[in-house]
């Protein structure tokens, strides 16, 4: 015979949408701020649909106007894909190293390195920026990509999946004369492409928002991430909400498409951690 719903699982399931409700408020305030007109955003009670429609006028002041947004949109672009992309390959490649290669010290070597994620990164702020300065990578892109490219969470994290490749597979491919590169992109990888992608849009978000470094690193305005430039827009423009709302909103958008895109790639990678023996 057919049960009814658990009581319980509508009371939790409940409780869960007034939660996410009250989460989402602020930005659809947000949303709803950056096309109105200035004197109607505190309005009382709030307008969540805007009576008179300024939204163009906003996003081109903010996009085009006496502080261009899509200057630093695309440095932060190509700060954190070029970031993205090689943190995920080096992550990977360290965690297949650490999984799948066997020699002496190996999981010493591993402790030491996990034992680094310890060091907290303000701690070592003052000697990256002597060496930085001391090398030439200071004050440039490639610098501030470099600082983020080697992750210990990430080769910890993909070290666990790679762990979860079963040997025979490489023992087959070793008596075929297959080598470690091999094996590594054309057996491995392909089995643990979901925690790769999980990481890989982790690492896009960490280094989207990353306000700490550009800010050490970076002194040409040209240069400035939108983070960057999100501080200083704000400290022009600090009367003007509907602008400050408006820049807000531009600087998410990316993060809302790579959560729309890659949430299918997070869930896979969850639940096939999920289920490994």
């Amino acid at each position: 015979m057919q049960q009814g719903m658990d009581p319980k699982k509508i009371i939790v399931t409940i409780l869960m949408l007034v939660g996410s409700v009250l989460f989402l408020l602020p930005f659809f305030w947000m949303l709803s701020a950056s096309f109105k007109l200035e004197g109607e955003v505190f309005t009382y009670p709030i307008q969540w649909i805007p009576k008179n429609w300024n939204g163009y006028e906003n996003y081109k002041e903010v996009w085009f106007g006496q502080f261009p947004f899509y200057k630093y949109y695309w440095n932060s672009i190509k700060v954190t894909v070029a970031t993205t992309v090689i943190s995920a390959l080096v992550s990977a490649m360290a965690a297949y190293g650490f999984s799948k290669i066997q020699f002496n010290a190996s999981k010493y070597l591993f402790i030491i390195v996990l034992a680094t994620y310890m060091i907290p990164s303000q701690a070592i702020l003052i000697p990256q920026f002597i060496l930085y300065r001391y090398i030439g990578l200071f004050d440039n892109h490639v610098g501030l990509i470099l600082l983020s490219s080697f992750s210990v969470l990430g080769t910890f994290m993909l070290r666990q999946f790679f762990m979860g490749v079963h040997n025979e597979y490489i023992e087959s491919a070793k008596i075929d004369g297959a080598g470690h590169w091999t094996i590594f992109t054309r057996i491995c990888f392909p089995l643990v492409k979901p925690a790769i992608a999980t990481y890989a849009i982790l690492r896009f978000i960490w280094t989207w928002n990353d306000y700490q470094n550009p800010l050490i690193f970076l002194r040409t305005d040209k240069l400035y991430t939108i983070q960057l430039a999100m501080q200083k827009f704000t400290s022009i423009n600090g009367s003007f909400y509907s602008l400050i709302m408006t820049a807000a909103v531009s600087a998410i958008i990316p993060l809302l498409i790579i959560f729309v895109i890659g949430q299918k790639s997070v869930i896979e990678g969850i639940a096939t951690g999920g289920v490994k023996g």
